[in-house]
């Protein structure tokens, strides 16, 4: 049987903690508890959750600030913020920093739920967190930002473009939309940054890759959307 998804939720006020880890339990998660947000980046960081549910307001360390770090971090790992009503300047900060949704206060149970299980679905398997990724003819290490290869050369990646190898290969043979990943790898709204930019990281990151050929086989453009992970077809 497989293990219940864990959801840490980050909540300083004890009666709303209360009813959010109730109300998750009883829909079948795993809950980890933080009541302010020192304790919630701590645990976020160390513990292998699947989804994290942030309040904005927080004691020691602010949600902003929370995220801002997590995206750093933890880049794949999805976070639903918890906003009062009619905190829209927060919502829209807290979207533009990559958070993947958010729930306003007072909310229903249903749509806590709804939202959990939508982020669920759109992060169809879990975060690859692994500092190592095998590449044809090598491994790229994504901890110290290289590329080796079995020849011995060895070829710097940059901060991005470890992010978003790192993010592609988390879902191998799922075709990734550009919104999605200036959303989880750049940490901004489609109108925050142009899309060229993606593609220009691409060439880059398969030129360091070797995936040169017409059409490339590794990192596959997938036309009006986005791009795919093929690590299967360049297999011996």
């Amino acid at each position: 049987m497989a293990s219940p998804q864990r959801i840490l939720v980050v909540e300083d006020e004890a009666p709303i903690r209360r009813g959010l880890t109730d109300a998750l339990s009883a829909a079948g998660y795993e809950i980890i508890e933080a009541a302010d947000g020192a304790a919630g980046l701590t645990r976020a960081l160390a513990d292998e959750a699947d989804v994290v549910v942030l309040d904005l307001m927080l004691p020691k360390r602010g949600g902003l600030e929370v995220l801002r770090e997590l995206r750093t971090a933890r880049p794949l790992l999805p976070v639903i913020i918890l906003t009062a009503l009619g905190s829209e300047d927060q919502r829209v900060e807290g979207l533009t920093l990559g958070a993947d949704d958010y729930v306003t206060k007072p909310f229903s149970v249903r749509e806590l739920l709804a939202r959990v299980e939508a982020v669920m679905r759109r992060t169809p398997s879990r975060p690859i967190d692994t500092p190592t990724i095998p590449i044809p003819g090598g491994a790229a290490d994504l901890e110290h930002g290289e590329l080796r290869f079995d020849d011995g050369r060895r070829t710097a990646l940059g901060r991005r473009e470890a992010e978003l190898l790192r993010y592609l290969a988390a879902s191998p043979g799922r075709v990734i939309s550009r919104e999605e990943i200036l959303l989880h790898v750049w940490g901004a709204r489609p109108e925050g940054i142009e899309t060229r930019t993606i593609d220009m990281h691409i060439a880059r990151l398969r030129d360091k890759l070797g995936d040169t050929t017409r059409p490339p086989r590794l990192l596959k453009t997938i036309r009006g959307t986005g791009y795919m992970y093929t690590p299967d077809e360049v297999r011996p």
